[in-house]
């Protein structure tokens, strides 16, 4: 399963610690985690996963090599367009806070009818929301393996 966990490139330890324990739990139950490949919780996911053995993918905006926890970098040099090549390549998103960036991330994936679980960002129709950050990664895992099952 290819998982996006999306979020702010700016932002607190606390959602800095989550996004890593999101990418961490993803890799840890065999799911490639997608990022923006940037800094703040992309880089922090992206850390996670690789710590954790994972593949991490990171769809960058510009040609820049991104964080360095890659595995994968795709160069878009898309700007923010790129939000739609990330979400449209996952089985699921997780969004760990957040700004508008990652709200246009949530409202592709919810058009598109990609699951989305929330830790402590946006509270919108269409997506669920998690307690903790391990509790989001198994959600966003569990519904891209029920809608790959759907799917067939």
């Amino acid at each position: 399963m290819q998982i996006a966990v999306c979020g702010a490139s700016l932002c607190g330890e606390d959602l800095l610690a989550a996004a890593e324990a999101v990418g961490r739990t993803i890799a840890e139950h065999g799911g490639t985690v997608l990022t923006g490949g940037r800094g703040g919780v992309m880089a922090a996911a992206s850390r996670g996963a690789c710590e954790a053995g994972g593949v991490v993918v990171g769809v960058l905006p510009d040609l820049s090599d991104g964080n360095p926890y890659l595995t994968v970098r795709i160069r878009t040099n898309m700007g923010h367009a790129r939000n739609v090549v990330l979400v449209q390549s996952a089985d699921a998103v997780v969004a760990v806070g957040g700004e508008c960036g990652t709200l246009s991330e949530i409202a592709i994936a919810v058009k598109e009818g990609i699951p989305v679980v929330c830790y402590r960002s946006w509270d919108l129709v269409g997506v669920v929301h998690a307690a903790t950050p391990e509790a989001a990664a198994l959600a966003a895992l569990r519904a891209a393996r029920s809608a790959a099952h759907r799917s067939g």
